[in-house]
């Protein structure tokens, strides 16, 4: 079997009572290629899914881990898994018991709004913590907005932080971005900002492949 760091990079607020869980079925949205494969959490401002997450991962089973970063590579569109309940408290920063693994169901598209059935029962193995970040539920307003660029290789991404109510949940395939770290994005209200992304990460295209708006009134 593979072994890999199990590491952190976490924006505040992260951190949980020790006496607090999330149980629940917290689906993801995946995507990623042939560098890697990532997965986050389908994020709402109510318990138990009040949390920003962002993970680095793998499939237990290698043949299925190459099929799926191959499909991705060619095909970049939006993928889900539906996980087995778990805590998704486990993923904070210095939890005692960090969860590395866990079965989940693969989908071609939203698992919850007509995706199509893939890989059943594959076993998820998380290879890095990218991002928590705790949810604030209370109103705030904002005409900007950051986006975390992640990748390796010629594959990066964007994913919109959420920080803002109403606020939107976007992740988008970049082509060549310049830009590494985090980029700044002029936003209006909860208008689709695209072409703004690109312009911020100097990259030379991108692909859409989320954007939800309902989760996050």
């Amino acid at each position: 079997m593979r072994r890999r760091a199990f590491a952190l990079a976490a924006l505040l607020p992260a951190f949980a009572r020790a006496d607090e869980t999330a149980m629940g079925g917290h689906g993801m949205a995946v995507f990623g290629g042939r560098e890697g494969l990532y997965a986050s959490h389908l994020p709402m401002f109510h318990a138990p899914h009040d949390t920003q997450l962002l993970l680095r991962f793998h499939l237990a089973d290698a043949a299925a881990d190459r099929a799926l970063r191959e499909r991705l590579a060619r095909e970049p569109k939006l993928w889900t898994f539906d996980p087995e309940p778990f805590d998704l408290l486990r993923f904070a920063p210095g939890h005692a018991r960090p969860l590395r693994e866990f079965q989940a169901r693969f989908f071609e598209g939203h698992f919850e709004r007509g995706g199509r059935p893939q890989q059943a029962g594959q076993r998820v193995v998380v290879d890095e913590v990218l991002l928590f970040r705790r949810l604030d539920p209370a109103p705030r307003e904002s005409a900007t907005g950051r986006y975390r660029l992640i990748g390796r290789g010629s594959e990066w991404f964007a994913i919109k932080l959420i920080d803002r109510r109403p606020d939107f949940d976007h992740i988008l395939r970049l082509d060549a971005p310049r830009v590494r770290g985090e980029a700044t994005v002029a936003l209006q209200g909860l208008a689709r900002p695209g072409e703004a992304v690109q312009q911020a990460s100097k990259a030379r295209g991108l692909v859409d492949l989320y954007f939800e708006t309902d989760d996050l009134r």
